[in-house]
Formats: structure tokens, C-alpha cells, sequence
């Protein structure tokens, strides 16, 4: 989807790749995420094992705020300077946790909400992530729920079909965009 729209002519920012940015040993998150989390999350060559830092914060809802709350507002500094040098005429800024981090928020004229039925978002997470099922559903449980994001959205894309379906759906966003510009 964020190929699609980055050929469409859309600058993508990704908060995913901007947290590993923030989390990288020189990257602004970095110090205060390993003091918080300890030298077990670091792996060779100083870089923060994801996979252990997940099975930490992914087993508890605290220390998943504490994580967030060390790296939200560094991705959110990141997320400013790429929207300061982009001149693209659309950016969209892809953030699971959009609606919760509520700085990334800000930067958003609209919310666009993907939604999938469960089975496709679990089949996709073991698919594209090597996660086995419990660890899918996990994952998925540690996020608000779908109806919970619907509601925020301005549009709701349903990505649970074919690839020609959802850029059905985005060509039809994309043109009525173009249209009001």
C-alpha cells in the first residue's frame, strides 16, 4: 500500500523505521531505552535487539508505556524534520500507534484507518513477521482495537481482499484529493 501511494507521488514516512532510527546507538532514544531496559536488549555491535525488547514490553502493558513514552517523542522529532524537508504534494505517515502517541497525531490533516478481518491480520503478521500465532495475537492485543481506530478515521480502507481491491479503494481517495487541490 505505501509503495502504491509513494508511486502515486506521496512521501511516506514510516514510524516503524523512524523508532529503529530512534533506537539506533546513535539515535536520540537510544541511551534512555537501554537504561531503561537494561544491557540484555543490546546485541552485537551495540544495536538494540528488537526481538528481546518485544518479548519484554510485549508481555507487559506497563513496560510498554514505558517504552513508548522514551520513544514516541523522539519519533515524533524525526517524523517533524522529514515533513519540514519533504515538498511532496501528500505525506502519509504510517503509525500503528498513531491514534495513541498523540504528538504524531498533530501532524495529521486526516486519519486513514486499514482494516483487515482477523484471520488475514494474524495470517499476514506470521507471514511477513515469522511470528507464530500466539505471538500474533499478542502483538494485535497490545494495540486498540480496530473498532476503537474506525471511529478517530476519516477513512476507513478495508485491506482484507486483493491488492487490486485496496488500490481500488486509494486510487478513489487519491483522485477525490486531487480533485479538492
Amino acid at each position: 500500500m505505501l509503495t502504491y501511494l509513494q508511486d502515486r507521488g506521496a512521501a511516506v514516512l514510516d514510524a516503524d523505521k523512524l523508532a529503529h532510527a530512534a533506537m539506533a546507538p546513535d539515535g536520540p532514544a537510544y541511551d534512555a531505552v537501554v537504561a531503561a531496559f537494561g544491557t540484555a536488549i543490546v546485541g552485537p555491535g551495540g544495536v538494540i535487539d528488537r526481538k528481546a525488547l518485544g518479548a519484554i514490553v510485549f508481555a507487559d502493558a506497563a513496560q510498554l508505556a514505558r517504552l513508548e513514552a522514551i520513544v514516541h517523542p523522539a519519533v515524533f522529532v524525526l517524523a517533524q524534520q522529514a515533513l519540514d524537508a519533504t515538498d511532496a504534494p501528500v505525506v502519509v505517515i504510517e503509525a500503528i500507534k498513531l491514534l495513541e502517541s498523540g504528538r504524531l497525531l498533530r501532524l495529521c490533516d486526516e486519519i486513514w484507518v486499514v482494516v483487515a478481518d482477523e484471520a488475514t491480520q494474524i495470517r499476514r503478521l506470521m507471514e511477513s513477521r515469522g511470528m507464530d500465532e500466539a505471538e500474533a495475537r499478542r502483538r494485535m492485543a497490545a494495540q486498540s482495537s480496530q473498532a476503537e481506530k474506525v471511529k478517530r478515521a476519516h477513512r476507513v480502507i478495508d485491506n482484507s481482499g486483493s491488492p487490486a481491491e485496496l488500490y481500488a479503494q486509494l486510487d478513489a481517495i487519491w483522485n477525490e484529493l486531487a480533485a479538492g487541490t
